[in-house]
């Protein structure tokens, strides 16, 4: 199954902060909307009937000469019309919507309740307020933008300064929380590459629940640090202290053995125990790797200049030109030899007894994949992910020889503390397929 690869935890904290924000300043500005469209109407209406009773004053108290140049300097200054109102006038009433409601039933509650208002007359768009003089009947016409809401540039200033404010302190306080389980992650990645003296959190944080954690993780790693230290040291031990006898035996067995051919079984048998043990010897080490360039090419060459010679192994090498790897040139040589001296232990061909090993490199993105793949029986698929597990050995079926099972555990280890991936899989026409990624030292 492909593995999902979705929003980081610092994006995803991010966004529902986000997300929350934008709710709640959407919801407020629907609010504040409507808490204010209703007073800032009503005031408007006020206004706008006061400036009708102001007309009606004002017309009641001038000749028709001075009345024309009244409505003149009303049109001009404060954009109000004042024109006869003629009863086969063409009215359009107001829009039936909340605002509206508003403003026609506070002119209605200080003119009268008889009061027509209109948004249309004779086609002429506009807010019409209808009054009477004595048996004279008018119309004010006023624009109908007097309740429209105000320019908002400097709101919008404000509402984008704290918007961006507002975005910036989401990012601080989705790191603040997750720049733990970063640190977390972190450690125990350093674990993982077997690292302890750099996966130590902090004891001293403030938070309760976090130092807890911080403290039950060093306590952790301590104890795993000391069962590798004890397994470390228990492995180099023995392999040691058989490393005495066995010299002894195969010795004695020189002197004292007549027999040649027994002599010489015994003494194949006692380097394969010696070979086991420098496997031992080997996974018990201590990976001390130092990065650096290594040019892969060469030094591929020089791993297979010792194993060409071998009559039951045939390689086949393709490698592209110039490869580049990050990785330590000595523990890189370990791996590829004994990489191809499995294949050549394991892979060998049921008919004719021999082992044809493909070796090949290419450049991938920012890594080089280095595949090592022979024709033998390969791996049942249900044993795959134990290969790289200590002291397991697959089926014997796939071949007689004789081992620790430490090889393949060896070798991921390696590649793991040179920050590469080991894969194993099987070839569709038969056989064990090594993928190996490493960083590319010439990328970007």
């Amino acid at each position: 199954m492909a593995t999902r690869h979705g929003l980081s935890l610092f994006w995803r904290t991010f966004v529902l902060l986000v997300l929350l924000l934008l709710g709640s300043v959407f919801a407020w500005t629907r609010t504040l909307n409507e808490l204010e469209s209703e007073p800032r109407a009503i005031q408007t209406a006020r206004q706008i009937a006061s400036l009708v009773n102001l007309s009606r004053a004002a017309v009641m108290h001038t000749d028709s000469i001075t009345q024309v140049s009244l409505f003149k300097t009303m049109k001009d200054q404060e954009h109000v019309v004042i024109m006869p109102r003629e009863p086969n006038d063409q009215v359009q009433a107001l829009k039936n919507d909340e605002l509206n409601g508003y403003i026609e039933t506070e002119l209605k509650l200080r003119l009268g309740p008889n009061t027509p208002v209109a948004e249309r007359v004779n086609g002429v768009d506009g807010l019409w307020i209808g009054f009477d003089i004595n048996k004279d009947h008018f119309w004010l016409q006023t624009d109908l933008s007097r309740f429209d809401k105000p320019e908002a540039k400097t709101w919008l200033v404000w509402l984008t300064t704290a918007a961006v404010l507002s975005l910036l302190g989401a990012a601080w306080i989705a790191g603040l929380i997750n720049r733990p389980l970063k640190d977390l992650s972190f450690a125990a990645k350093r674990v993982r590459d077997g690292d302890f003296e750099a996966s130590q959190l902090d004891e001293s944080v403030s938070t309760s629940e976090i130092r807890a954690v911080n403290i039950g993780f060093n306590s952790m790693t301590q104890k795993l640090a000391k069962i590798e230290e004890e397994r470390a040291v228990m492995l180099a031990g023995i392999s040691h202290d058989l490393r005495t006898p066995l010299a002894r035996l195969r010795l004695e067995t020189e002197l004292s053995v007549n027999d040649g051919t027994a002599r010489e079984n015994m003494v194949n048998d006692i380097a394969q125990l010696d070979a086991i043990i420098n496997k031992f010897l080997d996974y018990a080490r201590p990976s001390q790797i130092k990065f650096s360039p290594v040019a892969l090419n060469p030094l591929m060459e020089q791993c297979l200049s010792n194993l060409r010679s071998r009559p039951e192994l045939e390689l086949n090498v393709a490698l592209e030109p110039n490869l580049m790897v990050q990785a330590d040139a000595v523990e890189l040589q370990r791996v590829i030899t004994n990489l191809i001296e499995n294949a050549a232990r394991y892979g060998k061909s049921v008919d004719t007894g021999m082992a044809q090993v493909e070796v090949s490199a290419r450049r991938m993105d920012s890594t080089v994949l280095l595949r090592i793949r022979d024709h033998g029986l390969g791996v049942p698929a249900d044993q795959l992910k134990q290969l790289t597990t200590p002291f397991f050995r697959g089926e014997a079926a796939r071949t007689a020889a004789n081992g620790t099972g430490l090889g393949l555990s060896i070798v991921q280890k390696i590649v793991s503390h040179m920050g590469g991936t080991l894969e194993l899989s099987n070839a569709s026409s038969g056989g064990l397929c090594v993928n190996i990624r490493l960083q590319r030292a010439d990328a970007g």
